[in-house]
């Protein structure tokens, strides 16, 4: 004979008794708040920025308030004898007892000057409704009521909803009076007054892309794109690491820990290869020479000796491949939390899902979601968001390859979320490539002559670039000359005029 255990009755109660509950509601709530409305329509003033017919728990009181908010939305009386009609003519109040209910509605009204909190109750209801069902759904998930998501994409798919619960349960927005708009200029006008040289926002490294846009200014997403071989994930991790230490030196200057960090999303490398090229440009040691081992003692050591110096530097790598929109947000907003946010850098958006969950019918689509979810991105979290992009094949059928807007791969609404589009070029690329050979050419003379003047041409575009200013919402656009070095894939400024 097996003893089997005593039965836990008071879990079990628990367990019931957790079943059992009714969602959260308050009617009375509803019916003192409908009152008000039907006796003062102004008392709509007090709800109308964050209520809607779906916060009610009762449905009928719903529908009552939806066509009482038509009514007013028009400029008509919405009060008992002009929505008697309407109520009658639809049969809404059958189920409640017919116009009679209107009567019981208007004794339920306390004061109209109490519509506001009334409003707030029934909101505050209807948000613990949806955490129930979003914990609800939590649980069928984790069961494998969604068997595609594993436990990490549940977690974000959980995060996604919540946030969505948060930021769109209509009390936040509405107007700004001009008065507070103003004040937040002026705030903004002092911060760069302050500053020294020509940057108000966050700087890039860059002294003539800084003196054309200001630095990195929050809230804004900045696409930047180009041909492969070009050298986009090299000036992005420039930026990047001259916004991280300007973060680090304001705070020395301060003695305080860093009031941000850099996050770069780096998709395409790891977090090592990112490492090493940072690495590889504050050393002067070449990185390809790092990877075979072709290095001397003394590059070793001074390599081993930035490594130390770069170590405290406030930037976070996240190389998690195809990351969705969700993950990306998610994350940021842990790192916000945690250390604090200044920028966001990610390379490259091609290679982004969007958030869980979405299905999107064209890859041209895709795209608009995830631009668009970067952009509210660096709206959240009011830091500048740096995309990096793939340009379209076009580019190479064309005589002169600079890019345009039109060679935004897969653009979609690439051009319209961005506030400013840029593309990195260099024509030493291309030239290199069209570089002459003797087999070409009827005699060495001729083809002496045509290497003399490749030549020349080489000595005129090399090691530099050109970061092609295509789109600036807040200013000027324009192209930006940049000094470009090769073995360190290192990006900087082109100085053409030097002090004798």
């Amino acid at each position: 004979m097996i003893d089997t255990p005593p039965k836990d009755t008071d879990s079990t109660d628990g367990l019931l008794g957790l079943l059992r509950r009714a969602p959260p509601s308050n009617v009375e709530a509803e019916q003192a708040l409908l009152g008000a409305l039907l006796t003062n329509n102004k008392a709509y003033e007090r709800v109308s920025d964050f209520l809607i017919a779906e916060h009610f728990a009762d449905p009928v009181n719903g529908r009552i308030f939806e066509a009482i908010a038509r009514r007013i939305d028009r400029g008509m009386l919405a009060d008992p004898i002009t929505m008697r009609a309407e109520f009658e003519h639809s049969g809404l109040l059958d189920e409640v007892g017919g116009t009679a209910y209107l009567a019981r509605l208007l004794t339920a009204m306390v004061g109209i000057v109490n519509a506001g909190d009334y409003g707030r109750a029934i909101h505050d209801a209807w948000v613990r409704r949806q955490l129930i069902d979003i914990g609800e759904t939590v649980v069928n998930n984790a069961f494998g009521a969604r068997s595609e998501l594993d436990g990490t994409d549940q977690i974000a798919v959980a995060e996604e909803t919540l946030f969505k619960l948060a930021t769109d349960k209509g009390q936040d927005g509405g107007f700004v009076s001009f008065e507070r708009a103003l004040t937040g200029a002026l705030e903004m006008a002092e911060h760069a007054f302050q500053r020294t040289g020509d940057v108000s926002g966050l700087t890039s490294g860059l002294r003539d892309f800084d003196k054309k846009t200001g630095g990195l200014h929050p809230s804004d997403l900045l696409i930047l794109a180009g041909r492969p071989a070009m050298g986009k994930t090299a000036l992005a991790t420039k930026i990047a690491f001259s916004a991280a230490r300007a973060i680090q030196r304001e705070a020395e200057d301060r003695n305080q820990p860093p009031a941000g960090t850099v996050a770069v999303f780096s998709l395409e490398m790891s977090s090592e290869q990112l490492a090493t090229r940072i690495l590889s440009e504050q050393a002067e040691v070449s990185g390809e020479r790092i990877r075979r081992g072709d290095i001397g003692q003394r590059e070793f050591d001074r390599f081993v000796r930035v490594s130390r110096e770069l170590s405290s530097l406030p930037l976070h790598i996240d190389d998690t491949p195809a990351i969705s929109l969700s993950a990306m947000r998610t994350r940021c907003r842990r790192l916000k939390r945690t250390k604090g946010l200044s920028l966001v850098v990610v390379d490259y958006l091609q290679l982004m899902r969007p958030a869980l969950g979405t299905k999107p019918d064209s890859r041209v689509l895709e795209i608009s979601m995830i631009t668009q979810g970067l952009k509210a991105i660096a709206k959240e979290f009011e830091v500048p968001v740096i995309a990096l992009s793939q340009l379209s094949r076009q580019v190479e059928s064309r005589e002169d390859k600079r890019p345009m807007l039109s060679d935004l791969r897969e653009s979609g609404s690439i051009e319209q979320d961005a506030d400013a589009v840029m593309f990195v070029y260099r024509d030493e690329y291309y030239l290199q490539q069209r570089m002459p050979k003797d087999s070409a050419y009827e005699s060495m003379d001729k083809y002496q002559i045509a290497m003399d003047e490749w030549q020349r041409k080489m000595a005129l575009v090399h090691n530099k670039a050109e970061l092609i200013l295509e789109k600036q919402r807040h200013g000027p656009t324009g192209t930006i000359p940049l000094y470009f070095e090769g073995e360190f894939t290192r990006f900087g400024d082109l100085d053409t005029v030097h002090d004798v």
